[in-house]
């Protein structure tokens, strides 16, 4: 498991200070213990695209969200990004993203849009196909 640096005063020597990194703190503490998204298990994919909800972007109201929650709401006000994508840009493990926008999705402040599935996309040969009629024309 990763530790994650935080802010403020820690004593050198001691089991949550790292000399590179700094203050540390233990990822499932970010999540409360948890290490699955919200009640309803949702899993999201690294490609997941994830999105500011435009009705909760309005309301604006962050007081019941933790600083990792704010971090990932901010991320996605700019632009919609892949779960990979907030995962690196927040410096945070995928596992604990995954869970934090587990939060933002139940409460309603995210939209998540998930991959197609392989078995969904068209047949090569369908393109190939078109591809070739368009040429004819």
């Amino acid at each position: 498991m990763t530790d994650i640096p935080i802010d403020g005063p820690r004593e050198q020597g001691s089991q949550w200070y790292d000399g590179e990194a700094g203050p540390l703190v233990r990822p499932y503490a970010m999540t409360g213990g948890r290490t699955q998204p919200g009640p309803t298990g949702v899993r999201f994919d690294l490609i997941a695209l994830v999105a500011l909800d435009p009705v909760a972007a309005a309301a604006d109201d962050d007081t019941a969200l933790g600083p990792e929650h704010r971090t990932l709401i901010d991320l996605c006000r700019t632009e919609t990004q892949s779960v990979a994508e907030l995962a690196a840009d927040a410096d945070l493990p995928v596992g604990v993203v995954r869970v934090l926008l587990g939060d933002l999705l139940e409460m309603g402040r995210v939209t998540v849009s998930r991959p197609v599935p392989p078995a969904h996309l068209p047949d090569e040969r369908i393109l190939r196909e078109v591809i070739a009629g368009l040429r004819a024309l």
